[in-house]
Order: structure tokens, then sequence, then C-alpha cells
């Protein structure tokens, strides 16, 4: 179980602690990053004090980093920054996605480069941790000089504009804010473009991806196991031997899981010998080879993350003077999400194929010829069609995947008159993903169906221990399906359990792989 609170140590957060955070734990920041924000924001007032031109802290922005904004506007600089980037469209970015959002901003701030004064820094961990959540448009980023609309709407209710989700309802920005006991702030040179810069949006997008990717994968492991057994297919492709000699660790981790699944099945048991088929169809004897592969590529876009997550993202970047060296304010690139970009459309394909083996393993269920059960997977075909629809749902939710998985980032388009004439996608490439992940695991749903059909026709013979206890969920709401029914209650019910958590819940006794 998720814990309710944790200390945040920036620069040190772990996969499993923003998971935390995404499923709802609320992070408090490490005491100790207030001397390093202190410090930080010092710098930028005798930078402001020097009264030379240094960029986002006294002149425009972008294209416009040319003009010289005087001291006396500097506040109102500030302020038009954060209300002008409002600019973004469409439904609002789920709670749990701009709460992780925060989270991450939050961190990247409190390592002391971005210039934000301890009291800005305050407020945004106090709207963290009393759940006054912004309403975050998700449409409007391209994922370069940050996700700049996004984390402008999530400043705005910083200063009293726009609109928060709270624990009492949606309200506008100032009641929010005063309904827990806070109140806006006014933003000091620097603080509005550090707020709205960095590549927070897409990270949070894509780690929320990440691990709704990583319970699709654990999933699609036990329901592959489960249609093995319900097709009769051997377990030998499973061996050991076979994978450690091609060496790849994803690999080799979902043989094993598969050979534990399918431990003591006395349907396994009852065709050691005698079965005249040669070999199962790649759907099921290539179970490791491209599972294992989705494995693996999850876990090097969870490393790409876990750093992304743990940096600092936004511009100029603020560098106190040590012994005697003049204070810096350099200005780079960090907020460009190219990794972020990569790692969702690594993402996107992985999804993409754990579906699509999926659907495969249906299609190969409900047709006779291949499975050796019933056809469509009912006592009574012709009068009855049985599970013929719900693979054609699969197909049309895997050929969606398909489309959705092209590639993200190798478009780009240039903005702010050519000054930002290459971006990353990263916001659009990430926030697919949740899609994804919602379509393939209703597929998995789909395929706990028939496979636990598939078993029961081989009565009174049981699956595995562990498979026995998914099959027991499973019948504990949607019983054997004999003549036709109203069939979509059944997949809800199915559906509701694989993206709850609860398929995984009911396992005991079988580790299965992840990434955190």
């Amino acid at each position: 179980m998720s814990p309710t609170s944790f200390t945040l140590l920036p620069g040190r957060v772990t996969l499993a602690q923003w998971r935390d955070i995404f499923r709802g734990a609320t992070p408090t920041l490490d005491p100790a990053c207030a001397a390093g924000v202190a410090a930080s924001a010092a710098t930028v007032a005798r930078i402001v004090a020097k009264g030379e031109p240094v960029y986002g802290i006294n002149t425009g922005f972008g294209k416009l980093a040319s003009v010289r904004i005087p001291a006396h506007d500097l506040e109102k600089l500030q302020r038009n920054i954060v209300l002008s980037h409002c600019a973004g469209i469409g439904e609002a970015t789920p709670v749990p996605v701009t709460r992780l959002m925060m989270a991450l901003k939050l961190a990247s701030l409190a390592q002391g480069a971005s210039g934000i004064r301890p009291a800005t820094l305050n407020l945004l961990e106090a709207m963290l941790v009393r759940g006054v959540i912004p309403v975050v448009p998700a449409q409007g980023s391209v994922g370069a000089s940050g996700d700049l609309a996004p984390l402008s709407h999530m400043t705005a209710v910083m200063i009293g504009v726009g609109e928060a989700d709270t624990p009492s309802g949606r309200k506008s920005a100032l009641e929010a804010l005063a309904s827990v006991g806070l109140a806006p702030v006014l933003l000091g040179p620097k603080e509005g473009l550090a707020l709205l810069n960095g590549t927070q949006f897409s990270t949070a997008h894509a780690l929320a991806g990440l691990f709704e990717a990583e319970r699709l994968f654990q999933s699609a492991l036990l329901t592959g196991a489960l249609s093995t057994d319900a097709a009769r297919g051997t377990d030998a492709p499973f061996d050991a031997r076979i994978h450690t000699l091609r060496r790849h660790k994803g690999q080799i981790a979902a043989a094993e899981a598969l050979r534990q699944l399918l431990l003591g099945s006395a349907i396994r048991a009852s065709h050691l010998s005698g079965d005249e088929r040669v070999q199962d169809p790649y759907c099921l004897r290539c179970q490791p080879q491209v599972m294992g592969a989705c494995l693996d590529v999850l876990n090097h876009a969870a490393n790409l993350l876990e750093t992304e997550a743990n940096g600092v993202s936004d511009n100029p970047l603020i560098f106190p003077g040590q012994d005697g060296a003049p204070d810096d304010s350099l200005s780079g690139g960090n907020f460009h999400a190219e990794p972020v970009a990569f790692a969702a459309d690594m993402m996107a394909m992985a999804i993409c194929e754990i579906g699509s083996l999926a659907e495969r393993r249906i299609a190969m269920l409900v047709d006779p010829a291949l499975s050796g059960l019933p056809a469509f997977l009912t006592p009574k075909p012709g009068l009855n069609s049985g599970f013929m629809i719900p693979q054609v749902t699969a197909a049309a939710l895997v050929s969606e995947n398909k489309q959705r998985a092209y590639p993200a980032s190798v478009d780009s388009i240039p903005t702010s008159a050519n000054q930002e004439d290459h971006v990353s996608m990263a916001a659009h490439g990430a926030r697919r993903l949740a899609p994804m992940a919602e379509n393939a695991m209703a597929v998995i749903a789909i395929e706990w169906l028939c496979a636990t059909q598939g078993c029961d026709f081989h009565a009174p013979l049981k699956t595995s221990a562990a498979l026995q206890q998914a099959v027991n969920l499973l019948r504990a709401q949607v019983p054997m399906l004999g003549d036709d029914r109203h069939m979509q209650p059944d997949l809800q019910a199915a559906i509701g359990m694989v993206r709850s958590g609860a398929l995984l819940a009911a396992l005991a006794g079988v580790a299965l792989p992840g990434v955190v």
C-alpha cells in the first residue's frame, strides 16, 4: 500500500516514490533544501541590483529577449508572462497527473538553481499538501521551451487566476486558495519564468504512462499464461535454458514468470504425453521474446524518466558566485524534452505490442482449428456467437493503438517566430500513453474472459494454483458463458478489475517482473 506522505529529496526521488505520488501519496520537501533555495533567490536579487540585462530576469522572453524591462516593471513582467502563456485548450489534465506535475516542479525548483524565493516555493508545496490542484488544459505544449501553457495554468492559480480542484470541489483560484487558508503570491524577478519553464507536464504524463504500462505488462503475463493453459499449450518454450542462451534480461524474466504461473497445472499435466502438436503458434511460444523485449524497453524508458524527473529543466539557471567568482545566470536548453519524447515513443511501441500479442491469443482461442476448443468458446456454436465480437473489439482497440504508436518525436514545427525552431512534441507523445494503456488493458480483460472460459471447458481439470486465483476472481463476478447474454457488463467487470489492479492483487505466490 502506498504511503500517505513522505519526504521528497530533490535529485534523489525514486520511481517508486513518483508512482506513490501518482497513486495519491503526498510529498513534503526536505527542509535541507531551504538554504540552497534562499541562496539562489539572493543571487537573482544581486543580479537585478546590478541593472545589467539578463535574459528572463529583466528582459522579454523568446523572440523578445532583446527587449529590456525597467526595474519598476519586473513584477508586472512576471505576471504578464504567466497570463499570456495561459493558452492551453482541451479537457482538464487528470488530477493525479497534475499532482505529479506539481511534485516534479517542486523537486526541480527546490534544487536551488532556479532563483525562486522560499515563500513562492512554499506556496506550491502547500497547494499540493492541502489539495489545491490547478485545472490545467491538456493541449497546448510542443515539449520545448518548456511545457509553457500547462505550467502557466498551474502557476496562474498561485497568483489567484484560473480554477482549481479542492477537497470541497472546483473553485476559482482565489476561492480555492482561501478555502485551505492560503493566499496568492506576487511573483518576483525570474519566478514566473522558473515556474512555467520546464518539462514537468510532459514528464508527469510519461511517468503516468509508465506506471500504467507496468500494470498492463504484468497483467498480460498472467493472462498469457492462462491462455496457454486454456489452449493446452506447452510450457517447454519457457525453459530457462533457451533464454539464458539469448541473454536478454527481460526475456529471461518473462520466461521465469510464465513458468511459475503455469507450475502445477493439472490441465498441462493431462497432455504431457500423447499430444500430436509439435509447436504452438507464436502468440504462445514467443511470449518470452516479445514480452521480454517490451520489459527491456519499459526499463530503458524508466531510466530516462527517473533521470529527467530528478533534474532541473527551466531556463535560465542561476549559479551563485563561489570564492569571489561572479554570480552567473546561464541560458541553455534544458527545457527541451527530447529525452521524454523518446521515452514516450518507446513506451507507446511496447504498449502497442503487448496488446497486439494478447489479441492474437484471443483470436487463437476462439478459432477451434488452433485451440481445439469449441468455436468462439461457446458450448453451442451457431445458435450462440459466444466470444466472436469481443475478439473484434480487441482487434479494433489494437488497431487504434497501432495508429497512436507512430513516433511523436520525429515531428517538429517551429514556434515563437522561429526562435524556437525545433521542438520535441513530448507533451502529446506522453499524453497518448494513458489512453493507449486503457485500450490495451481492455484487450487483456477480454483475453482474461476468453482464457477463463477456455479453462472451464477442461473441467474437472484445473489450471495452476496461481492462475486459479485469477479464474476464481473473475468467476466471482462473471459466470461461465453458456447461452449468449448481454456481453458488455461482463466486459466492464473484467476491464475494471484489470485497470484497478485487482487482477494482480489476487495473485499470490508468484512475483511478476516490473520496472519499479
